[in-house]
């Protein structure tokens, strides 16, 4: 068959040449070593913890190696296209601190290796499906979905691979004038790879040839060659993701491939693809897939869609994770010698540890929400309280409008959010926004309820306490002061000045000095464990301060 004849045939359209396109995306101008890779997230609506861990890589590889790191939207299925889907890629990226070099925007591209979204690409995409059909290493194929059914029960009964390949890709071989003929009456088409491949059922003793592909992760990689005609352009003329994801990173001169190690079995299909093409390979780097222990069994399993709302990065920001915590917690799963790095450089931006592919794991990476909530009391201690009031007023704003009173006094939200975070040994009690707006929720008067009872020590005394508190409040006492007329107050109902008296007697008190404190504390903040009273009492003002006690003795009465 005349194979040029066939591709002006099948693409009449005016298209550029492979070598004109190969001048528009030239080489990258890059220092040796530059890594150049790209995020190429579907606009399904959807934001995953695996795109935000696989950006991270992404980032790390490029911005390290003083190379380039861009942004591609996959839309090629358009099946699954949702209305404002690249709004909030790029707006959830963003959040996280994931920086492009260039790629798709908000406001349109940057770079001068765009169109960056994938179907404003499509002439590209047919000018290098012509050129395998004019080599010879692609074919249209005018299978229709009941033929194909049908072949794939005939191989079911014959107990062979199913799929279109070998004898059962039945238009493979069709001369020109049987093109022809079904173009004229109209039948609609796809484009296949002619793969060279040979499956194990035809391949004897010998068994199937097999492809080695170095990962950057998981070291060198074998498995069996393709040998599916595997489909690279649909009746809609929009390419699959195996062909258009190929052409691009070959013409925007991408050098790693991070991706998840589902895309693993389609290893060889995209190996045969750039063989075919003439291109070299990109370093691929397959990601290990994110684990969590089951509740219910106690093993790993994948995170869910349905199962896990973690997995959504929706999760981390209505639930007000700062960013930093984030992008801290994946590092630790990442890169196993990041936590050593961490400690041994308390105080270093994360941008200094020299990330490595080497590092990571190839097994599952085991994600725990706990230990993201560990890390994360680290981070913010880290962040100065002015920060944090802002990050908190940005987030109320978007996630959680009925607080956006608590940001009327700047100062007085800034002195709450400081609380013993300057101690000796700093408290760690904030950890994302709606847990940090919980914690503090008893300095504000109308998100304060009392959580705990009064200590069953102390209950019968409780307004007796509160009342002789009251009465000798003095809010221009210092810490000192201040304990001492609580520790008088508790002398003189009959309590122990120090704890460790009642342990060593305690038939001779009613409780001790921390009991009757706890009575103070409950009727201040509602609750048997808080940062400390005398500080928190600076911060709230005498009148909130007797006011609140004096409520809580009305209570009693």
């Amino acid at each position: 068959m005349d194979q040029k004849k066939l591709a002006d045939l099948l693409f009449s359209e005016e298209l550029k040449t492979p070598e004109e396109y190969e001048a528009m995306y030239p080489l990258r101008n890059l220092p040796e070593g530059a890594m150049v890779t790209r995020l190429g997230p579907s606009p399904t609506g959807f934001m995953h913890l695996g795109n935000l861990y696989g950006a991270f890589v992404d980032e790390r590889l490029a911005h390290q190696s003083g190379g380039v790191f861009f942004l591609r939207i996959e839309d090629t299925d358009d099946k699954r296209f949702v209305e404002g889907a690249v709004e909030v890629i790029i707006s959830s990226l963003d959040f996280f601190g994931i920086r492009f070099d260039e790629g798709a925007g908000l406001s349109g591209d940057r770079g001068a290796y765009g169109d960056y979204t994938q179907s404003r690409r499509g002439p590209i995409y047919r000018t290098f499906v012509k050129k395998l059909v004019e080599e010879g290493k692609a074919y249209p194929c005018f299978l229709t979905e009941e033929e194909i059914g049908q072949i794939r029960a005939r191989q079911e009964a014959e107990k062979v691979t199913p799929g279109i390949w070998g004898e059962y890709a039945v238009c493979r071989d069709w001369s020109l004038d049987q093109v022809k003929a079904a173009l004229d009456a109209g039948k609609p088409f796809v484009i296949r790879l002619k793969s060279d491949g040979v499956p194990a059922e035809r391949c004897g003793e010998a068994g199937p040839r097999k492809i080695r592909v170095k990962d950057a992760v998981r070291g060198t990689l074998e498995m069996p060659e393709n040998f599916m005609d595997t489909v690279i352009l649909k009746q809609t003329g929009i390419p699959t993701y195996h062909f258009a994801h190929v052409v691009d990173d070959h013409l925007m001169r991408t050098t790693h491939v991070v991706r998840g190690a589902e895309w693993l079995p389609s290893l060889p299909i995209h190996v045969e693809l750039f063989e075919k093409l003439g291109w070299d390979l990109p370093v691929y780097c397959h990601t290990a897939q994110l684990m969590k222990i089951d509740e219910e069994t106690g093993k790993k399993r994948k995170l869910s869609k349905r199962k896990d709302p973690e997995l959504s990065l929706t999760y981390y920001r209505s639930q007000g994770y700062h960013p930093e915590a984030v992008r801290e917690y994946l590092l630790t799963i990442l890169n196993s010698n990041y936590e050593e790095w961490r400690a041994a450089n308390p105080d270093a931006p994360a941008e200094d540890f020299p990330f490595t592919t080497g590092k990571m794991s190839s097994s599952g990476a085991l994600f725990d929400l706990n230990k993201l909530n560990d890390i994360s009391k680290d981070v913010l201690l880290r962040i100065p309280a002015e920060d944090l009031y802002e990050f908190l007023k940005d987030w109320s704003r978007d996630y959680a409008p009925e607080y956006s009173h608590l940001f009327d006094d700047r100062d007085y939200l800034v002195k709450i959010l400081d609380l013993g975070r300057h101690d000796k040994k700093p408290r760690k009690d904030l950890v994302y926004a709606r847990q940090i707006i919980r914690f503090i929720s008893y300095f504000f008067d109308d998100l304060f309820q009392p959580e705990d009872p009064m200590p069953e020590e102390a209950a019968a005394d409780a307004r007796e306490i509160l009342s002789r508190y009251l009465a000798s409040y003095d809010h221009s006492d210092d810490s000192g002061e201040w304990f001492g007329k609580i520790r008088q107050i508790a002398v003189d109902l009959g309590y122990a000045a120090k704890p460790k008296d009642f342990k060593k007697h305690p038939e001779e008190y009613k409780g001790h000095v921390g009991h009757v404190s706890t009575v103070i504390r409950i009727a201040l903040m509602g609750r048997a464990q808080s940062p400390d009273v005398w500080t928190i009492q600076q911060i709230m003002g005498e009148e909130r301060t007797r006011a609140r006690i004096q409520a809580r003795l009305d209570q009693e009465a």
